[in-house]
């Protein structure tokens, strides 16, 4: 039986079938690539969910189409290239997002938000490197362009990865760490990492709800070891993001007019 997943949104939709192709013309993907193991039901049902999620998640950010396929530069797949034992992951290096088949839902969010933070690399630093973060650039270097809207998306990244006072690592990065340290590997705690699983929380509490775009940044075990923003800092980093990306959507309202 097919998963069902909550959602509280407007409808984007007006009761029409949507297809993949409905999905790539709307936001402009590079490319949409579905795997040979999608069935033709799954691929209907998929493509009103990647739909919905999508316009869910530019309503929340206030943005438009152009920002949710990063200027037609992100390419998306689902049931293709995915990698053993990971329901979601982005590839820097083709700018492309993944879901694995059945196992990706809720993983939108996170992977849109590490194709953002590569895609805004260059534009917040000089010679960022072809696989660079955003984020991890911010951590190591202080010549950021000067932009308002760069300015905003500094914030957003001290609100997460700093204390109050920007001189210490924040609660979030500690705790991750702490995980990291108990696993044996480094990865809770890479800036990036940090950033997406921020960014989720965010989405999360926005008033518009969709578990296919997102879940799990409260009632998980992973939010109960703390690899999720939690009280103040939550609050802190949830108002830097809506500053940034109110800010954002309105330059590409006008810009995209």
């Amino acid at each position: 039986m097919p998963r069902t997943f909550y959602r509280r949104g407007p409808d984007h939709r007006g009761g029409a079938t949507v297809t993949f192709l409905h999905v790539r013309r709307r936001f402009q993907f590079r490319t949409v690539e579905i795997g040979r193991w999608v069935t033709e039901p799954e691929k209907q049902r998929s493509a009103a969910l990647f739909y919905d999620a999508l316009c869910d998640l530019m309503t929340i950010l206030g943005g438009t189409e152009s920002l949710i396929s990063l200027r037609g530069t992100l390419a998306l797949q689902y049931g293709i290239g995915g990698q053993p034992g990971v329901s979601a992951h982005y590839t820097p290096a083709t700018r492309s997002f993944a879901l694995a088949k059945n196992a990706g839902p809720g993983s939108i969010a996170h992977e849109w938000f590490h194709a953002f933070d590569h895609y805004i690399a260059d534009k917040l630093f000089e010679r960022s490197g072809k696989g660079a973060f955003g984020s991890t650039l911010w951590l190591t270097r202080d010549d950021a362009i000067q932009h308002p809207l760069n300015q905003r998306l500094e914030a957003c990244y001290q609100a997460i990865l700093l204390n109050d006072a920007g001189t210490e690592p924040s609660e979030l990065f500690q705790k991750s760490a702490v995980a990291d340290k108990a696993a044996g590997v480094h990865y809770f705690s890479k800036p990036e990492e940090l950033c997406a699983r921020a960014f989720e929380a965010f989405v999360q509490d926005a008033d518009c709800k969709n578990d296919f775009l997102v879940k799990g940044t409260r009632e998980t075990d992973e939010a109960r070891m703390g690899l999720y923003p939690q009280g103040p800092q939550r609050e802190t980093i949830n108002a830097a993001f809506r500053d940034y990306f109110s800010n954002l959507g309105r330059a590409l309202q006008r810009t995209d007019a």
